[in-house]
């Protein structure tokens, strides 16, 4: 099929495009240079000329934090450009793909369903669930789909922000009352290309299988990655963050024939593994030791770690991450992805 992705220079949609690609898609990809989603004229000569058989629109302002005090501004992307998107795609007979986020939910009677009441309880989650509006209501082909904490190997995630305050020696802090379900956007982008032909129009919740804390992520993704530091929880109301977090922003599916992801952890396996194959293809050449790989950061000596735990301190290849160092939904570090490209 002809496709075309919005924000294809971003986390999600540089998935999108190469997935799409390699499953013989034909891709019209579009960063924010080449398609501003907030320009309709603009969107709909492109749309209109292209004439794709389904739009996937990853363009989104996805700086939570940001999102408090530019809400017009993230609202225009958000949800106008959504609305552009899709009326557009609508002109053409296209299928509209709007991905959107846990954040609709005020995390206070998680897990969550399709078919749940929306709450958001920040500014950014307003704004994507009036995306979901705006794209439902002009195109009757339209499949929303709401995923949560994503990782991927464009600009800043969660993971990398861990893995580079885990190098870095610690302590890491972490929040441990705030779950969810961290998604890789590999996974995501195969299950968002199974909607390309079907016609299970509206809401989809897709999300890495199973839950949980954003301390149990971090702890996962030290152990994966044979990452030694120290390790210590907090809780949300110890971070001063601009925008409320859900509490509980789990994500399930109550369709009768859902589309299921991977487990989250084979998410975090999946990219660390990509990770690693990038990083080896920039090395040079030369044959590298073991010894070279992932290493402990900390080198402790065994007096000094028997010490340590012996004080009581937790010492494993695992640890938590400061809540005010990462805007959570897109795993982003806070601030970085403002843009258009940044879903």
């Amino acid at each position: 099929m002809r496709l075309l992705v919005t924000g294809a220079n971003g986390m999600l949609g540089h998935d999108v495009v190469r997935v799409a690609e390699d499953m013989r898609h034909q891709v019209i990809a579009l960063g924010h240079e080449d398609l501003d989603v907030t320009d309709p004229a603009r969107v709909e000569r492109m749309i209109t000329r292209e004439r794709p058989g389904t739009v996937i629109n990853c363009a989104a302002w996805t700086n939570v934090d940001g999102a408090e005090e530019s809400e017009q501004e993230a609202s225009l992307v958000n949800a106008q450009g959504a609305g552009f998107v899709a009326d557009a795609a609508a002109k053409v007979y296209a299928k509209v793909i709007y991905p959107s986020t846990d954040y609709v939910f005020n995390g206070e009677g998680g897990p969550y369903g399709e078919s749940h009441d929306p709450d958001p309880i920040n500014a950014y989650g307003r704004t994507k669930l009036a995306g979901e509006r705006a794209t439902a209501l002009v195109n009757g082909q339209s499949f929303i789909v709401r995923t949560s904490w994503l990782f991927g190997p464009r600009g800043g995630n969660f993971v990398e922000t861990m893995l580079r305050l885990g190098h870095g020696g610690g302590p890491v802090v972490v929040v441990h009352d705030q779950v969810g379900c961290p998604t890789y956007t590999g996974h995501l982008a195969v299950g968002l290309l199974r909607l390309v032909d079907s016609a299970a129009y509206g809401i989809h919740h897709m999300a890495g299988e199973g839950s949980c804390s954003w301390y149990d992520f971090a702890m996962e993704i030290f152990r994966q990655a044979e990452v030694v530091t120290r390790v210590m929880a907090s809780t949300t109301d110890m971070m001063e963050r601009p925008a409320k977090r859900p509490a509980n922003s789990v994500l399930i599916s109550r369709r009768s024939a859902p589309i299921m992801l991977p487990p989250w952890q084979r998410g975090l396996s999946d990219y660390l593994a990509r990770r690693d194959a990038a990083d080896a293809e920039d090395a040079p050449r030369t044959q590298r030791s073991s010894a070279s790989k992932r290493q402990p950061v900390l080198g402790w000596t065994r007096r000094e770690r028997e010490e340590r735990q012996a004080d009581g301190e937790e010492i494993t290849g695992e640890s938590e991450l400061p809540l005010e160092k990462v805007t959570w939904e897109d795993g982003s570090p806070g601030g970085t992805d403002e843009g258009a490209d940044a879903a």
